[in-house]
């Protein structure tokens, strides 16, 4: 039997591929609009294991299986054995003889590794602590839509060095763009993964000067799922990263603003920049659900 591709980071693609894939996605968008039916995925199943919650990823995952003629299971917390009691090697042995992908959204990076290597079909990472490849694809296909190849452009993170940062840095060195990173000391993007990506990404110590040209800014909410104990000392160190037209004026006048929600309107943006004429977080957000029917499209077809 073949060896499944997996999604656990954007390195798992090539450079090509995930061109590929991001005008795939375009044109799945405009079959859907237009109301076509197409179901490459009927009768197959998507095992989607959540040991984090979230809304934009479950919906636009089930709907994807939906539209494409498949089906979606999901399993909680409290439906699943992964890490406890059961080892994630057994686990994975099993879900996988039963279904024909499996998407898992947890929080050690090195789960999704351990289950991706026992499993008879690929595995896609919906997050972990170290990644979110799947929203990098929606970020992407909205950049290509809004002002086509991102390649050669200058792209600025603000905020903290967190999954979504780290997967800027691979996105950067995959789609060929500069990414500059302005995060607090204390709270800065994994040292050996920039220091891998030297001459493609650059840190900043202030929002405004990594913001200066730049094509589009990303944030992230200062606290993340499972750091709620540490809001209070986030909000006083993350304080001067806010994204709002100050720091958004100092970017080319056509740069986009991006965000993978939910916000935090008056933290990390300001109500004046996400709800500004820049910012596309809203088309964002939907094409999560067309970037994962191409990855979905293009691991099983």
């Amino acid at each position: 039997m073949n060896s499944p591709r997996h999604f656990l980071t954007l390195s798992d693609l090539s450079s090509d591929e995930l061109r590929t894939l991001i005008h795939r996605a375009i044109e799945l968008k405009a079959m859907q609009k237009q109301k076509t039916i197409f179901e490459p995925l009927k009768n197959q199943m998507l095992g989607m294991i959540f040991e984090k919650s979230s809304t934009r990823t479950r919906v636009s995952f089930e709907t994807a299986m939906t539209h494409f003629g498949g089906n979606a299971i999901f399993l909680s917390p409290r439906d699943t054995q992964l890490g406890r009691g059961e080892p994630i090697e057994d686990s994975a042995r099993v879900l996988s003889r039963m279904v024909d992908v499996i998407m898992i959204r947890t929080f050690d990076h090195e789960q999704v590794e351990r289950f991706a290597a026992h499993s008879r079909v690929p595995v896609i990472n919906g997050l972990t602590d170290q990644f979110h490849p799947c929203q990098l694809l929606a970020d992407m296909q909205t950049y290509f839509e809004h002002r086509g190849d991102i390649a050669g452009k200058t792209v600025t993170w603000i905020g903290d060095g967190n999954n979504m940062c780290h997967s800027y840095i691979n996105a950067a060195r995959q789609f060929g763009f500069k990414l500059h990173i302005a995060s607090p000391d204390g709270y800065k993007p994994n040292a050996d993964l920039v220091k891998s990506n030297t001459g493609i990404t650059k840190l900043f110590d202030t929002a405004i000067d990594a913001a200066k040209g730049s094509d589009l800014i990303v944030t992230d909410v200062w606290a993340s799922m499972g750091q709620e104990d540490e809001a209070t000392q986030r909000h006083q160190v993350f304080a001067d990263f806010q994204v709002n037209e100050q720091v958004l004026s100092g970017a080319h006048s056509d740069a986009l603003f991006m965000h993978c929600l939910p916000a935090h309107r008056g933290e990390e943006v300001s109500a004046e920049v996400i709800d500004g004429g820049q910012s596309v977080v809203w088309d964002e957000a939907e094409n999560r659900l067309h970037a994962q029917k191409a990855l979905l499209e293009f691991l099983l077809c």
